[in-house]
């Protein structure tokens, strides 16, 4: 059986409000308050126990290495990793803290994927991204192609590409600005890249980064072997980057053959449903837009809820599933419409509201934290078990979580030596846990 599984990101013990995503909203409201790595942390393992009890196969993406002290000693720093620390923060607190940052925790961003159903070689590949747009995030892809080929190690099964070269002209986020169409998970479908600016087209007046080009979209696509015929590609709109959508997922996410989105998402919705249409149907499917009006939910209410960074799943029982933050429940437009949707005819029949709060405030909801990966039978069992979630597994996390996390974290806490050596104690306990020896440069230095 073909399953869609959840790979979502296990917050960091570094998790902090440094504001250091321009274009992000909520990123940059939290800017120098104090963070709770550990209710970080626990939040998003309950939502991970959430979706095993909705019977959804769950896996996990681990952390990185934050404070990251190769990445310090590249730019000169000298001497013990403590010195190299201390000297870099005396330097410039901010450069730590993008070496510091906790953002791989939102996984969404961690790669593209194309299922088996739809690549030429009929194997999963991947493709981590690049994430040039922002210094912080820029620093992960090396770390997140080792993980990937660590997890899906079996190369007849899975493919893990390189990350795309570090050039304006191929700037990459991932899953974030990817949707697929199909009639069910196993089928052939429709994969939707959404890109923010055309890297070789003319200027645009954005007041935001429009961190994805459409080059970059374009060259995955081909490393993925996708045909003609399974894949399209669409602008998102400026209106949505200038109101904070700095990734199309923030207004818009699709679960087989429904797409649910914002009307501002796109500059012309109806135009893209047409052209949707059309390929869907030739691919054997009839996709279902559910689309939320500007009049009823503005997008400022759209941008502060996260109501379309939602996970769009399916139950078990053939059904769909919002899952969605707490936020969406407290504001009156969204909370509405989600109720509308509920009652409409459509295949979403449930509302699920977790509390994900740390990451809210950093400017990460339910879809951010998670990388959908499609896996026929085969593939499942090809996964590294380490990082297949049980409650067992849950409950041994949550408590090296208690017994490592600071339940408090500023930014004048990241140059601290002492803390140096807590995530990494912290870490290291984790690769135990999860059977993944020596994933971190800290521990291959050390061995």
């Amino acid at each position: 059986m073909t399953v869609e599984m959840n790979f979502d990101g296990l917050v960091g013990p570094s998790h902090n409000y440094a504001g250091l995503s321009h274009g992000n909203i909520a990123s940059s409201t939290h800017k120098g308050q104090a963070a709770n790595p550990r209710a970080a942390a626990l939040q998003g393992l309950a939502k991970m126990r959430h979706m095993i009890d909705l019977g959804l196969p769950q896996g996990l993406l681990p952390p990185q290495e934050r404070p990251y002290i190769p990445g310090l000693r590249a730019l000169g720093y000298k001497g013990s990793d403590p010195a190299v620390l201390e000297a870099a923060f005396k330097d410039s607190p901010a450069l730590v803290a993008n070496y510091s940052s906790a953002s791989c925790m939102w996984t969404a961003n961690a790669a593209t994927v194309t299922p088996g159903a739809e690549s030429a070689d009929g194997r999963v590949h991947f493709t981590p991204a690049n994430l040039m747009a922002m210094p912080h995030r820029a620093l992960e892809d090396a770390q997140t192609h080792r993980m990937l080929s660590l997890i899906f190690a079996n190369r007849e099964r899975f493919m893990v590409h390189a990350p795309l070269a570090h050039t304006p002209l191929l700037g990459d986020e991932g899953a974030a600005n990817h949707n697929r169409l199909c009639k069910s998970h196993g089928a052939a479908g429709l994969e939707l890249f959404i890109y923010g600016r055309d890297a070789l087209g003319g200027n645009s007046d954005l007041k935001f980064p429009a961190r994805q080009t459409l080059q970059a979209s374009e060259a995955v696509a081909r490393l993925h072997g996708l045909p003609e015929a399974n894949t399209a590609f669409h602008p998102q709109s400026a209106t949505a980057i200038n109101a904070g959508a700095f990734h199309n997922d923030v207004v818009c996410v699709s679960n087989e053959n429904v797409l649910f989105f914002h009307e501002n998402a796109f500059d012309d919705p109806a135009a893209l449903e047409e052209v949707l249409s059309i390929k869907a149907q030739r691919l054997g499917f009839r996709p279902h837009f559910i689309m939320a009006p500007t009049k009823d939910v503005p997008l400022a209410d759209v941008i502060s809820s996260y109501l379309f960074n939602s996970q769009l799943v399916t139950l078990p029982n053939g059904k769909m599933a919002l899952i969605l933050p707490t936020q969406v429940e407290e504001t009156s437009s969204t909370k509405t419409f989600v109720d509308s949707v509920l009652a409409g005819d459509n295949p979403i029949t449930q509302a699920h509201y977790l509390d994900l709060r740390q990451s809210m405030a950093n400017g990460g909801g339910p879809a951010c934290l998670r990388l959908r990966v499609v896996l026929d039978a085969a593939q499942q069992t090809a996964v590294h078990s380490g990082v297949v979630m049980a409650h067992e597994k849950i409950e041994a996390l949550e408590g090296w979580v208690k017994d490592h996390y600071r339940d408090r974290l500023t930014g004048g806490d990241l140059g601290d030596p002492a803390f140096l050596t807590e995530t990494r104690t912290a870490l290291d306990a984790m690769t135990q846990l999860l059977d993944l020896p020596n994933l971190y440069d800290f521990q291959r230095t050390a061995s």
